[in-house]
């Protein structure tokens, strides 16, 4: 199947789609409450596993009886997950008593259970585990833009990591508006977002240093501008990425439907960072390269080309000169 993207010449579109995704992302970052797990602002975390069909009115009300002798109860969350019989139960931190009569009175009146988790993360743990992640973000995106660089040029790097960015953010927006808890596999999804994202990223750069070698050498044909080289490039690997992709997706999609609610935010930040990873690997790191790169080249041949300013066929006129 040929593929025929004029992702150049619709660059203001695709760049234009990704500015309305991003800016809705960061609206509800600042207008809704971030929903942080246990992990990072600390307390209790309860995980039961029923050896038949929960009674989730039996659950509640056993727990909601229980806040006038333990206050932390207030300001419990309860998950329940159907595909697997288990509850998640978090609250504010709890004495070893406080925590005994729970289990308690939960095993008298919702029937037997297994204890899968029984976590205590103290406020000061979480203040760390928080700084953790914003050190491996930071230290794996410099990381990043350190192997670009020596390996193409350092406006393919930033150009990779603006793409990053945009999917980190989309994906935090995405987690955000549909109130799913922030906890430390989140931060695993997001690093393996990173690492997706840019592998794919890499294979369109790597196809256009090609293109550009070959066009440089006088192999092609006609010889063609560098905002050409970039569309030939994206049409010759889009297939390719399209399928990588979707087997991917495939088995992220089963660890959504079946992993149940302890890897429901993993598994969803995955499934939205991939998605949208896909797309800014095409349609956004490839256009800011083409932004940021033409006019910044001497020319390679004599230019006869008009430079007034004009685009034609939706490519700038100086473009010819960059290759």
């Amino acid at each position: 199947m040929k593929i025929n993207l004029k992702v150049i010449k619709n660059r203001k579109l695709y760049l234009g789609i990704s500015a309305a995704m991003v800016l809705i992302s960061l609206i509800s970052l600042f207008t809704i409450k971030l929903n942080l797990g246990v992990d990072f602002k600390g307390g209790e975390l309860i995980q039961l596993k029923y050896s038949k069909k929960i009674d989730q009115n039996a659950v509640n009300s056993t727990l909601n009886s229980l806040i006038g002798k333990i206050p932390q109860m207030k300001a419990k969350r309860v998950q329940f997950s159907d595909t697997d019989n288990t509850v998640i139960i978090r609250t504010e931190q709890m004495s070893g008593t406080q925590k005994a009569k729970v289990m308690s009175e939960l095993k008298q009146n919702t029937g037997k259970f297994e204890v899968v988790k029984n976590e205590t993360v103290g406020a000061v743990i979480g203040k760390e585990l928080t700084a953790n992640a914003f050190q491996a973000l930071l230290i794996g995106s410099i990381l990043i833009i350190i192997y670009i660089t020596v390996r193409f040029e350092f406006i393919y790097a930033i150009a990779g990591i603006v793409a990053l960015i945009h999917d980190v953010i989309i994906a935090f927006g995405v987690i955000t508006m549909l109130r799913y808890e922030i906890d430390t596999p989140f931060i695993a999804a997001i690093l393996t977002i990173l690492g997706y994202s840019i592998n794919d990223t890499i294979v369109v750069f790597d196809r256009i240093r090609e293109n550009i070698k070959k066009n440089r050498s006088g192999r092609n044909k006609v010889s063609m501008s560098f905002g050409e080289i970039i569309e030939k490039s994206i049409n010759q690997v889009f297939t390719r990425s399209i399928y990588t992709s979707l087997t991917t997706l495939f088995s992220v999609i089963v660890l959504l439907i079946l992993g149940g609610d302890t890897l429901k935010t993993f598994s969803m930040t995955l499934f939205v960072g991939m998605l949208v990873g896909t797309y800014s690997s095409v349609f956004v790191a490839s256009p800011l390269v083409y932004i940021m790169k033409k006019g910044k080249d001497e020319p390679k041949a004599k230019d006869t080309t008009n430079h007034s300013g004009k685009t034609v066929n939706g490519y700038d006129e100086k473009d010819k000169v960059l290759v």
